[in-house]
């Protein structure tokens, strides 16, 4: 009967969109390909299985201790597999370089290889998704004084280097075994907490390092490298060596993926406005979508305004080919897996929206200077049945639909999660 139900709004959702010239159907067979890269970092807290007990660093901050965190690889795979489940269309997972199988060993950054990561690969190619990767600048004696790759000790420098190139190798296998390029994104905490005085040497560091990194070419159908920005941290209020302007211009000069983490700008800042500024200029970007409150707090992705328009922007530019969509946001406050499902079905929830837009009439009225027509379609388009739609496409995927998917999560809390100590 429920079963029934959901059809029928469909139905009716598909002819109310199909009189603005929308297909439906069509709209889902293009939300069926955006494939979301799940973050393993919120099953944990950031913690990864080199020294779980290790200090969270680099600005970085998680709250709350909510129970049943993942503490083994085992864990954290059953945590994935579980919120794939209750997710209609295919993800990708998004590794950090401590999420490695050490065996116990003690393995530092710079010795990091493929057979730490073989295990995951070898989970991937069994559940048919692509993995994406990034090194891990933080939480290190090395980067205590917040300075990775654009440190003046060239010690340092060096080590990092190193770890990031061995990064990008591990990249490249993941993308050659499982058949899908693989992101490695380098993201660097590194920057001053008060005033600076030598920001260029800083930045010409980080240039310098960056170049060293990419010496080694790998095939695009196997890697894809991206840069990401930060505005600030804590500890490094005062300058964040990456800064948006430094990595666009690296980025556009060799034709890198930069990263847009619409947590790491200004509040007023709109990401979407970026978008089809930065593809004129690169092939491809990489998104990473979290919900920042008042500062970079990385808080459980909802669809609201930001995300809506950060998904219109990229359905617009008719770049849905061009953007990696990934999540990023830890939150220990609550249930991980639900974190991850809320987060997901928000994104997918945007993009959807986005591709259900009249765009013929929406561009139409533009060309034609009707703006008080356009900002009306606008209007009316937030009250159309989206859930009707996103509802079937659920049900199309078996996957729980609307509510249920809450009593699966608690149920997977009270039979895994609540078990472990």
């Amino acid at each position: 009967m429920k079963n029934e139900k959901i059809l029928r709004a469909y139905e009716d959702a598909r002819e109310e969109y199909a009189k603005l010239g929308v297909d439906t159907d069509a709209a889902l067979e293009k939300l069926d390909k955006i494939n979301i890269s799940l973050h393993c970092w919120q099953t944990d807290d950031v913690a990864g299985f080199e020294n779980p007990d290790a200090a969270l660093g680099g600005g970085l901050q998680t709250t709350g201790n909510y129970p049943g965190k993942a503490r083994t690889i085992d864990q954290l795979k059953s945590d994935i597999e579980k919120v794939m489940s209750l997710l209609p269309g295919k993800q990708r997972l998004s590794l950090h370089a401590i999420y490695g199988d050490f065996k116990g060993k003690k393995v530092d950054r710079d010795q990091i290889d493929v057979e730490h990561f073989q295990g995951w690969i070898d989970w991937a190619l069994k559940l048919g998704i692509g993995l994406d990767f990034n090194p891990t600048c933080f939480s290190h004696p090395l980067a205590e004084d917040g300075y990775t790759i654009s440190s003046k000790n060239e010690e340092t420098r060096k080590f990092w280097v190193e770890h990031n190139k061995r990064c990008r190798k591990i990249g490249a296998e993941m993308g050659k075994q499982l058949g899908t390029p693989c992101v490695n994104n380098i993201w660097v905490p590194d920057g001053s907490k008060d005033i600076p005085v030598d920001r260029y040497t800083y930045r010409e560091l980080l240039m310098k390092s960056l170049d060293e990194i990419f010496s080694i070419e790998y095939p695009k159908e196997y890697l894809k490298d991206s840069i990401e920005c930060k505005l600030f941290g804590l500890g490094s209020e005062a300058m964040v060596v990456g800064s948006s302007e430094f990595y666009i211009g690296y980025g556009i000069k060799n034709n890198k993926l930069i990263t847009l983490d619409n947590g790491h700008f200004h509040p007023t800042e709109q990401v979407a406005d970026k978008i089809s500024s930065l593809l004129l200029y690169v092939d491809e970007l990489m998104l990473h979508m979290t919900r920042g409150v008042r500062w970079d707090s990385d808080h459980v992705v909802i669809y609201n305004d930001e995300i809506q328009y950060i998904a219109q922007e990229i359905v617009r530019c008719n770049a849905l080919d061009r953007v990696n969509v990934g999540l990023d946001y830890f939150d220990a406050s609550l249930n991980r897996i639900g974190a991850y499902v809320v987060g997901t079905r928000a994104a997918q929830l945007a993009f959807l929206n986005a591709l259900l837009e009249p765009l013929a009439i929406l561009k139409k009225y533009e060309e034609n200077n009707n703006y008080f027509e356009r900002l009306a379609m606008m209007e009316i388009m937030k009250t159309k049945p989206l859930g009707a739609v996103y509802n079937y496409y659920c049900l199309k995927n078996n996957v729980a639909v609307a509510e249920d998917y809450i009593a699966e999560i608690q149920a997977y809390e009270k039979e895994v999660l609540s078990k472990r100590q």
